[in-house]
């Protein structure tokens, strides 16, 4: 189908929906002309209507998911009208591994690293699980803030480890290429003159302190420099076989010096083998500390520790009853080692047979994602074997999901990347991969300065893949879209309606100016009008003029498919953020058992553009 004969008449329609809804805001004002001059005479762009607009499926409370894919849910998701489906993938996005098969294998016994089972035999996959991280860094996660950081949990048997497969032995990078960093974030701008770290098995053999001149290294990454404050290095003790303790450092500066944040830079490393032992090298790679201390020696000879040492994270106090929390640690990557006792039992995600089977797919190919972040890529490659051995077809597969919101610098997620690309199409050659699946931002993504001074997260990772003649293991790029924050009325509310064009027009300029070749094509793969749960605007005309313009907007600048977030009929609740708000992300109005009520403004929004501007659902040119 010609986009000079939907496109436009989507243009038109938006025009006259805008104007309602500006009626709709100011009814006191006078009634608004519309002119709108169409012309078919200009080709836009070209697309398939069925795979140009799509939506998405998630993850789910424990329990849920039976209720929420009734065949009477699935048929009112159906009767939306949207053709492809993007599978999203929560665990990415919370610090932990996917069972993507509850049945599979640990690496030793009931721990270590996991491969889900391909076999042909595997019952009916109607859901699947997380598992936590037992070496994890991060204090917070941008999924459900439920776990805490080994950096500062008080237990000296308990360590942050950095991803194995980030080391020189599996990337072909020296080690300086990808070093791993430690933030600690003390609250506020304290003053410091000695730090402590306490060394877990592999230790850091060359490492830096420094501390940031800016307001915030990991919000606003190109505002600011790290200021080194010590350089240290050291010989191995012991051998990877038969290590000895790590050791136990306490650096000390003569001029106190006042900072909030601290970086622990580390880019080569023991090679001793963590407490798992030396029988998978995995253990014996990267870096470990037991704990971390950040402080200020007075002149009694005192030390005033500035890190809450306890196990109790996440981002909001009452989420969790666990008293106090920690002081905030950020790392560059976490070691997806754990066990069977991990596991996750509050959240689950659905079932790859159970989604394949559902209808949602409607028996085409499907977007679905492979765990990267937390995962090893024989997890990915079995997945995919999985589904070609159950015939279920395949549009693309992407691989990881948000890197920029795990802190993963572009370098390292290229490298991550390049591995598990390398590894799926050593088996499956013909298979299309993409990412990196930014998470919504409304411009180009910014992360430190590296020796040249650029600070293009997207512009840096491309430059990684050409380095290392993988350009062409990047058949797509996809991000996510959730351009505001949610909590908006009235001319607010108008106003970031008419910024959604342009924003949508600047991503795309600035993925292409980052040197993402013509010939690569751009799915937004995850959107809605803000990231926040439980926002009234998608359940309102205002969600449905957005949802409009979104779609419309992205095809006609060049994105290949757009989606919707999410199917699934969740309930609506109450935003913590503006209590006086009720809703989700969600085009139905649905009960706390997966019921649908009543259809909302998205839902008509999606029949519009599917059914009324370009067709019959499915058809295409």
């Amino acid at each position: 189908m010609d986009v000079r004969t939907s496109i436009c008449t989507g243009a038109m329609c938006m025009s006259l929906l805008a104007a309602a809804g500006a009626a709709h805001a100011d009814s006191s004002g006078p009634v608004s002309t519309v002119v709108v001059s169409v012309s078919s005479a200009q080709k836009i762009t070209t697309i398939q209507p069925w795979l140009a607009l799509g939506s998405t499926v998630d993850k789910e409370p424990a329990g849920s998911i039976p209720a929420l894919y009734s065949r009477q849910n699935i048929r009112a998701m159906l009767d939306a009208g949207l053709g492809w489906l993007s599978y999203r993938l929560f665990t990415e996005l919370s610090d932990q591994d996917w069972h993507w098969n509850p049945q599979g294998t640990f690496s030793a016994g009931n721990a270590g690293y996991w491969t889900s089972s391909s076999s042909r035999g595997s019952p009916i996959i109607t859901d699947s699980f997380g598992y936590r991280l037992p070496h994890r860094g991060n204090t917070t996660d941008q999924g459900n803030n439920e776990s805490y950081s080994r950096l500062d949990d008080g237990d000296a048997s308990t360590y942050w480890k950095s991803d194995p497969y980030l080391d020189s032995s599996f990337t072909g990078d020296p080690d300086q290429v990808h070093a791993q960093w430690v933030v600690v974030d003390l609250g506020k701008t304290r003053t410091i003159n000695e730090v402590r770290i306490a060394w877990a098995n592999p230790y850091a053999t060359a490492y830096a302190l420094a501390w940031w001149t800016g307001d915030d290294p990991i919000n606003d990454p190109a505002t600011g420099t790290w200021s080194t404050m010590q350089t240290q290095t050291r010989t191995v003790r012991g051998s990877a076989s038969n290590p000895v303790q790590g050791p136990a450092d306490t650096l000390t500066v003569k001029t106190p010096v006042s900072f909030r944040y601290l970086r622990v830079l580390m880019w080569a490393s023991s090679k001793t083998c963590d407490s798992h032992g030396s029988s998978d090298r995995r253990n014996c790679v990267g870096y470990a500390i037991n704990e971390l201390s950040v402080g200020l020696r007075d002149g009694a000879g005192a030390f005033h520790d500035f890190v809450h040492h306890l196990p109790c994270g996440g981002a909001n106090p009452g989420r969790q009853r666990c008293g106090d929390r920690q002081t905030a640690t950020y790392v560059s990557s976490v070691d997806p080692w754990h066990s069977a006792a991990d596991r996750v039992r509050n959240q689950e995600q659905p079932g790859l047979d159970l989604i394949a089977r559902s209808g949602l797919t409607h028996g085409a190919p499907a977007m679905y994602p492979v765990a990267m972040l937390y995962s090893t890529p024989d997890n990915a490659v079995t997945e995919i074997r999985f589904l070609r051995s159950r015939h279920y077809p395949i549009s693309f597969i992407e691989l990881g999901e948000e890197p920029d919101g795990q802190y993963t610098t572009p370098e390292d997620d290229a490298a991550l990347y390049v591995q598990w690309a390398r590894a799926i199409h050593k088996v499956y050659p013909e298979i299309k991969l993409g990412g990196p699946v930014f998470s919504g931002v409304n411009s180009d993504l910014q992360t430190w300065p590296d020796a040249d001074g650029n600070i293009s997260w997207f512009n840096r990772f491309l430059n990684y893949l050409r380095a290392h003649d993988a350009l062409d293991q990047l058949a797509f790029m996809s991000f996510e879209h959730y351009p505001f924050n949610g909590c908006e009325h009235g001319t607010a509310l108008q106003l970031d309606l008419l910024q959604e064009p342009s924003i949508i027009k600047g991503m795309v300029n600035a993925w292409r100016s980052d040197g993402l070749p013509p010939s690569v094509p751009m799915y937004i793969t995850e959107a809605n009008f803000t990231a926040v749960n439980f926002s009234q605007t998608p359940m309102l005309v205002d969600g449905a003029l957005w949802q409009a313009d979104y779609m419309a907007g992205s095809l006609t600048n060049g994105i290949a498919g757009v989606v919707y977030y999410q199917y699934e009929p969740v309930p609506i609740s109450q935003n913590a953020q503006c209590p006086n708000d009720w809703g989700n992300l969600t085009m139905f109005v649905a009960g706390d058992h997966g019921d649908i009520h009543a259809r909302g403004a998205q839902f008509y929004a999606s029949r519009m553009l599917t059914s009324v501007w370009l067709g019959t659902p499915g058809s295409s040119d």
